[in-house]
């Protein structure tokens, strides 16, 4: 079940009843004026997240993206409003575009001159195109400045490349013990089994070996330990793009070389003396490191049916933070509904979910997006 509606998000929050809510999974602004718009003009205020602290169910958690120049700002309005910050998750990315202006270019442009500009060898359009002819041949363009002045500063730029957004994880005080908290409202902990990280075996097995002690022999039986989990959510996710996957080291992990053996003292009862027993190490498991960390891919289904909003988030990503904080069935909400990417996670992921948007434009691809959603009604997540 699904409700949309239509407002101011300040407004409409005082119309929903006290502790009804189980998890709020929200994109809000980032107060950076993204593109000029309007909504983006600063982060959202005490008021706003005080209504979602109200709305919430005690020990009910908050996760809440920012931009990384306007975080600090974000998590202190969530922090006066009455919740408790429990950690930051960063989302990797690399896709971002550094919007950074060319010093020498601009010391040239304030002389009055104009030095040379080139395509640079790795330009191809696309992706890499360059926006205002202020990035370097990194990007597909090349600047040889004019004045000695701008030669000087040649290769200086103002920002760097965009590359994470933090997520502020924020919890509503709990009614007592955790236990208690989760017992009586269903919410206060992390659904940790849920969003591990990758599946892998630990099968080790202690084979039947001979051994001696003081003259006497006895038989070491053995012992077959086989468990799939999958590793401990992260405070890490990425969208496993080349250029970030490629920051991660080459490692093997989780075992020793294939081949070798473990020792270490045991105890045999039923002959009361004292036994070496050999372990055969299971297989180590190798490749990046970045597969230790969710990972959340885009596809082109997040800009389905002429989603146009600035900013839409992966729908796999989404879907992950829902789960993470949501217990079965609960209710998602979203203040900063925009183009509907949590309402549509929310649905594949079989719970109820109330989205809240200003703006009438958005909030028809939100109703499109989630709609479809809804009629398809749970998809079950499969582990990275």
């Amino acid at each position: 079940m699904s409700e949309l509606l239509l407002g101011d998000c300040l407004e409409v929050m005082k119309t929903l009843p006290d502790c009804s809510v189980d998890a709020i999974v929200t994109d809000p602004p980032y107060g950076l004026a993204f593109m000029g718009k309007r909504w983006d003009y600063d982060v959202p205020s005490v008021a706003i997240w005080a209504e979602c602290l109200r709305v919430l169910k005690p020990g009910g958690h908050l996760l809440a993206f920012a931009g990384t120049r306007t975080q600090h700002r974000m998590a202190v309005r969530i922090e006066d409003a009455g919740f408790e910050i429990r950690d930051l998750t960063m989302w990797c990315y690399g896709s971002g575009f550094p919007k950074s202006l060319d010093v020498s270019k601009a010391i040239d442009k304030a002389a009055g001159a104009l030095g040379t500009q080139s395509q640079g060898a790795n330009y191809a359009g696309g992706d890499y195109a360059p926006r205002d002819k202020t990035m370097r041949s990194d990007y597909g363009y090349t600047y040889a400045p004019a004045t000695p002045e701008a030669q000087q500063w040649h290769g200086w730029g103002t920002a760097l490349k965009p590359a994470l957004e933090p997520i502020t994880m924020a919890r509503k005080p709990l009614a007592g013990t955790v236990a208690a908290n989760v017992l009586e409202h269903g919410t206060g902990a992390l659904n940790v089994d849920g969003c591990r990280v990758g599946t892998g075996k630990d099968k080790g097995i202690w084979p039947v070996t001979q051994r001696r002690h003081n003259d006497v022999a006895f038989t070491v039986q053995p012992v077959e330990t086989d468990t799939t989990t999958g590793r401990w959510p992260a405070n890490l996710i990425h969208d496993g793009s080349d250029d970030v996957v490629g920051l991660f080291p080459q490692q093997q992990s989780g075992g020793f070389s294939q081949g070798t053996i473990q020792h270490s003292r045991g105890f045999d009862v039923a002959k009361g003396v004292k036994a070496e027993r050999v372990r055969d190490a299971r297989a180590p498991d190798t490749g990046s490191a970045a597969r230790f960390f969710y990972t959340a891919k885009a596809s082109k289904d997040d800009r389905d049916d002429g989603n146009t909003h600035p900013t839409v988030k992966p729908t796999d990503l989404m879907r992950y933070l829902c789960r993470l904080v949501t217990p079965p069935g609960g209710i998602v909400l979203d203040p900063f509904m925009g183009s509907g990417s949590t309402g549509k996670a929310a649905m594949l992921e079989g719970f109820e979910f109330i989205g809240i948007e200003r703006e009438p434009s958005y909030y028809a691809i939100a109703e499109q997006r989630i709609g479809r959603a809804a009629a398809a009604g749970y998809q079950p997540s499969l582990l990275p």
